[in-house]
């Protein structure tokens, strides 16, 4: 893994530029196991990002999950990550593949994680569909996202999963604060709602819209994941399905 994303790795604990890895804050606890495609990526069986599960020998997650001295962990089929439950499936990262053009800043920021083995599906454990190509999505459609991180800020990280609902914003809201770390066509730009929305921790998790795939978090304001004035941000995965399709069939 290159140098460059050893730097972005902190926006997961502590945050540079403004701008820090995405929990739920607020929310309500998913109901166990409802969202098979959950996965939990960890180190020493600490959560430290979200991830996706999209075909049975691959998770999707955000390029700047990948600790540079320090291997993940996969979980599957998780709810509560703090306990032995018999659902859960612990696998490790046989490759790591982020996407080539991934520097260490905000653009670009998705990675395939090649699973050492295969996960059983069951009905813990199961893949989530990846979207239709140049799929539009309108402003203001509620969206759905999910994880086991913060609460808030300074708060600790979620034992069990929990999930919030976000809106989608206009994109010249999102370039107006975010500036040049916002690319719209490869981002996705939303706003945080009274139910809550992501925070430190829920990187890599997903952004569902309409029942799809749509995106994976990727940062929010440091410390101040709870700021409505403050759009969150999503990597479009519209733009990066040749890329995507493309590694797993390798």
């Amino acid at each position: 893994m290159m140098l460059m994303s050893c730097f972005l790795y902190v926006l997961l604990s502590g945050g540079i530029a403004g701008a820090a890895g995405g929990s739920v804050v607020g929310g309500t606890v998913a109901k166990p196991h409802s969202r098979p495609y959950m996965a939990s990526l960890q180190i020493d069986d600490h959560h430290t990002c979200g991830g996706v599960l999209v075909r049975k020998d691959y998770v999707l997650t955000a390029a700047h999950c990948k600790n540079c001295y320090r291997d993940l962990t996969v979980v599957l089929g998780a709810h509560n990550i703090c306990k032995k439950e018999k659902s859960q499936q612990k696998i490790k990262v046989k490759k790591y593949q982020p996407h080539p053009k991934y520097t260490g800043k905000f653009d670009y920021d998705i990675m395939l994680l090649k699973l050492e083995n295969n996960a059983k599906l069951d009905k813990y454990v199961g893949p989530i569909e990846l979207p239709e190509m140049d799929e539009n999505i309108l402003a203001n459609v509620s969206c759905a996202v999910a994880g086991w991180g913060q609460s808030g800020p300074k708060k600790p990280t979620s034992d069990v999963l929990k999930e919030a609902t976000e809106k989608i914003q206009f994109s010249v809201e999102c370039n107006h604060i975010w500036k040049e770390n916002f690319t719209s066509h490869r981002m996705i730009c939303t706003k945080i709602t009274k139910g809550g929305g992501v925070c430190q921790g829920d990187s890599g998790g997903p952004l569902i819209c309409n029942g799809h795939l749509r995106g994976i978090t990727a940062y929010t304001a440091e410390g101040q994941c709870d700021n409505p004035k403050f759009p969150h941000v999503f990597t479009k995965l519209d733009f990066y399905l040749p890329w995507i399709k493309k590694e797993m069939q390798k």
